[in-house]
């Protein structure tokens, strides 16, 4: 529920919640665990929440739909990949991963930082009908 909820929250997939949870909780080898949480992703769990986002108007489901067809094929050679490595590679590997990950997340402006007049022009570009009633 925890990795559910905090899903979607920030967009987070089981990676980064559940397979160190299953590894330091469950014991689970890291192999053990990516594989698990690849197999929570077979079934369509985040529909609900992305449903959400859907109606709120935060998705783009040409750009989600292309983005899917990569992660099925980068998936396929990604864990073939993974099989052979050994388990120390794969922790180690996993951790520089998230490390990274949360540097450039922490380091990188928001786009509203970086070009905040930019956004406010948008914003009125593709809603006419809302400025017009200013």
């Amino acid at each position: 529920m925890v990795a559910g909820a905090l899903g979607g929250m920030f967009g987070i997939g089981g990676g980064i919640l559940m397979v160190p949870a299953m590894v330091y909780f469950l014991h689970f080898s890291q192999k053990m665990s990516q594989g698990t949480s690849l197999a929570v992703l077979c079934l369509p769990v985040g529909i609900l929440g992305a449903f959400n986002y859907y109606k709120s108007g935060n998705v783009d489901l040409k750009v989600a739909g292309i983005l899917a067809l990569g992660f099925v094929g980068g998936s396929l050679f990604g864990s073939r990949l993974a099989l052979g490595l050994p388990e120390a590679a794969m922790r180690k590997g996993f951790a520089i991963f998230l490390i990274l990950v949360a540097v450039q997340m922490w380091f990188k402006p928001t786009p509203l930082e970086s070009a905040p007049a930019e956004s406010s022009i948008q914003a009125s570009a593709l809603n006419p009908v809302a400025e017009s009633s200013k």
